[in-house]
Order: structure tokens, then C-alpha cells, then sequence
């Protein structure tokens, strides 16, 4: 929809793109976005800015509890907020999304509860969360799969004559992986039902996105015969309109469609990693003035439909939610050890019990161990 061309420095030539607020604030038009949005009031904006709001929260908790050591890892989306927020408004309930791990604004909006962000990375449990209470699949931790997952349900869909619609979450380093083109591939052979959203913030761990793109990621959907977007990723109307256009297009049986959500990761790729190692403070910094939260305020106030008194429910909100998310994590109690291989398979398993009682006899190994040592 919008023309794209090679990009100088695909790191910082980030201008390309679908926009409707600028950084400053300033509300623009975009004859390709505005029609999906014509009904977005004020009312409905303040709502995203409070669900940006939240799930920054949510992520400030989840670094400060695995720095404390009450977490094993945590992946930050700071200033992914605009792009996760923004393409989870435009589905359905019944819909279905595939994630990756650092989709915290995503599952927020489909409606997971505290303790579904923080049990897995508590190492308490398999999975975050049920997929089938929210329509979210487990976040993925394996770079690129949940593309081929998305297709497959997709597919599913289609056969069962349904109109909901899949989506796949993935960032620029998973579109060099296999499992995203053949998923593409599919997805376009099919006319599947499916939404690919990927997250370009930049960086694939500490490789910049220049090392594997010297055209806009979103020119290799049209290869696939899959119509995409290049959005502004920190402007979360534009990230709204974008998918609602390619979850349209996707529901009326048109096949799959492609966004390019162009934003930033503010902090590490996870608290294992020190970003400082492979780019600078004033790219940090430039980043930070394009913030998504910061920029819908800025819109808001201009148009005298944001005060103090809007801002302070939203902090008190999400000073609430903090805590919630706090508690679950210090209120886990941890299972006894050979529970974890319960739920593994629906129905009985002969080589699941065959592995539950070996495991049984690697931890009785303990006991026997310190009772024999207690009887010298």
C-alpha cells in the first residue's frame, strides 16, 4: 500500500512508513489508514494510552523481580507498547494469536491475568497461561516457529468453514528464519486466514536489522503474493488501522497479510543481555523521543481530552496492577519435582510412566543418600 524502497541505513532510515501521529503529537492524515480508524474517539484513544500504560508496568515489574532473583529471565517490550497494544485491538475474541516472548502487550490485551505473566518465567509451570481461556497460544521461545503454527491454524479455520481469523507475532531476526518464509509460503498457496505482524525494533539480539535487510522487511511479503504494510510501530492509531486493514482482509477470504510494525527495543533483548555492547546512548535517546505513550498523551492534551485527573486513575491503575503482578510472583509455591511431568499429554502415556518412574528413582536417590548419611 505504500511504496518502499531501499533504505540507506535500514537502522535509522525509519521514515518510510504508514503514519497518523507524529512524535510530536501531532494528529496526520493517511488516506490508507484513516478510513480503519474513522470511528476511534477520544474515549477510545485514552483507552489505548491506558493500555500502553499498564503494560509498561507490567514489564517494569517483571525486570525488577528477575533482578531480584524472583525470576529466572524476563523479555522487556519497552517501547514496543504501540505495536503490541495497537494490532491485539483490532482482533476478535474468538480470533487466535501466536506470540513470541516478548508479546506482554498482546496477551495483556487478550486477557491475561497476573500470574500468567510471571509463573513460566518463575519456571513454575510449562505454560503461561491456557491458550484456550484468552485464544493465545503459549508464548513461543523457539525464534520463528509459531509462524507455521499460526498458518496451521489457520488452515484449520478454513476447513471448518469458520470466519476467525490467526495472527503470528515475530520480530525482524525471525523473518530471516525458514519457519517464517515457509510459513508465508503456505499461508499464500492456502489464502489462509492469517495475520503476520512483524516487530522490526531494530535488532535481532545485537545484530541490527541493516545485517540482514537492505529493503523494508514488508517487500518480501509481495514475493509470497501477500499484500503488506510498513507502519510507524510507535504511533499505536497507525498500528490499529494497519490491522484492522489486514485483519479485513484476512476474514473476507482474501488470504493472508503482512505488517511491518517499525519501533524499538528500549532495553535488552532479556535481562541476560547488555545492549550497551552494540549501539550507543544518543541512538537510545533518539529512540526514546518517539515514545508510543508519550506521543498519544501529546495528541490527547491538544485536544483537551487528557488532565490530571485521567492520569492519575491510570496510575493508580496500574500501581494496582504492579502489585498484583508482584504478589503472584512472591505468593508461587513451587510443585513437588515429579509433577512436572504431569500434563504433558492428554491421555495416558506408556513411555511418560516409563519416565515418571525413573524420575521417581533419581529423587528417592536423594533421600536414601542423606538418610545414609545421617545414619553414621
Amino acid at each position: 500500500m505504500h511504496t518502499l524502497t531501499p533504505l540507506a541505513d535500514p537502522a535509522t532510515d525509519v521514515d518510510d512508513v504508514a503514519r497518523l501521529i507524529s512524535a510530536e503529537g501531532e494528529r496526520l492524515a493517511d488516506p490508507d489508514l484513516d478510513p480503519w480508524v474513522a470511528d476511534v474517539d477520544a474515549e477510545a484513544m485514552r483507552g489505548l494510552y491506558r493500555d500502553m500504560t499498564l503494560v509498561r508496568r507490567i514489564d517494569a515489574e517483571g525486570i525488577a523481580l528477575q533482578r531480584q532473583g524472583q525470576l529466572g529471565l524476563w523479555a522487556p517490550c519497552q517501547g514496543q507498547e504501540g505495536v503490541q497494544v495497537g494490532t491485539a485491538r483490532a482482533f476478535r475474541r474468538d480470533d487466535f494469536v501466536f506470540p513470541s516472548y516478548r508479546e506482554i502487550g498482546v496477551n495483556f490485551v487478550r486477557g491475561a491475568v497476573p500470574e500468567d505473566f510471571v509463573i513460566a518465567w518463575r519456571g513454575e509451570e510449562h505454560s503461561t497461561f491456557d491458550p484456550y481461556a484468552i485464544n493465545t497460544a503459549t508464548p513461543q521461545i523457539i525464534i520463528g516457529a509459531q509462524a507455521l503454527h499460526a498458518v496451521g491454524y489457520a488452515m484449520g479455520i478454513q476447513r471448518d468453514g469458520a470466519d476467525q481469523v490467526a495472527a503470528a507475532y515475530f520480530g525482524d531476526g525471525a523473518s530471516s528464519q525458514g519457519d517464517v518464509n515457509e510459513a508465508m509460503v503456505f499461508a499464500s498457496s492456502f489464502r489462509a486466514p492469517v495475520v503476520f505482524v512483524c516487530t522490526n525494533n531494530q535488532y535481532a539480539i545485537s545484530e541490527p536489522v541493516s545485517v540482514q535487510a537492505r529493503f523494508p522487511i514488508a517487500g518480501r511479503a509481495p514475493g509470497f503474493g501477500i499484500p503488506s504494510m510498513r507502519v510507524d510501530g510507535n504511533d499505536v492509531l497507525a498500528c490499529l488501522a494497519a490491522a484492522r486493514w489486514a485483519v479485513d482482509h484476512a476474514r473476507r477470504g482474501e488470504g493472508p497479510a503482512f505488517i511491518e510494525a517499525v519501533t524499538y527495543r528500549m532495553g535488552p533483548h532479556t535481562t541476560s543481555d547488555d545492549p550497551t555492547r552494540y549501539r550507543d546512548k544518543e541512538e537510545v535517546e533518539r529512540w526514546r523521543r518517539r515514545d508510543p505513550i508519550v506521543r498519544i498523551e501529546a495528541l490527547l492534551r491538544s485536544r483537551g481530552e487528557f488532565d490530571d485527573a485521567f492520569a492519575a486513575a491510570v496510575a493508580q491503575d496500574a500501581d494496582a496492577l504492579g502489585t498484583a503482578v508482584r504478589e503472584a510472583t512472591l505468593g508461587a509455591r513451587t510443585r513437588e519435582p515429579l509433577t512436572v511431568l504431569d500434563n504433558v499429554y492428554a491421555d495416558p502415556h506408556s513411555g511418560l510412566d516409563e519416565q515418571r518412574e525413573h524420575f521417581a528413582a533419581y529423587l528417592a536417590s536423594f533421600q536414601e543418600a542423606a538418610e545414609g548419611e545421617t545414619g553414621r
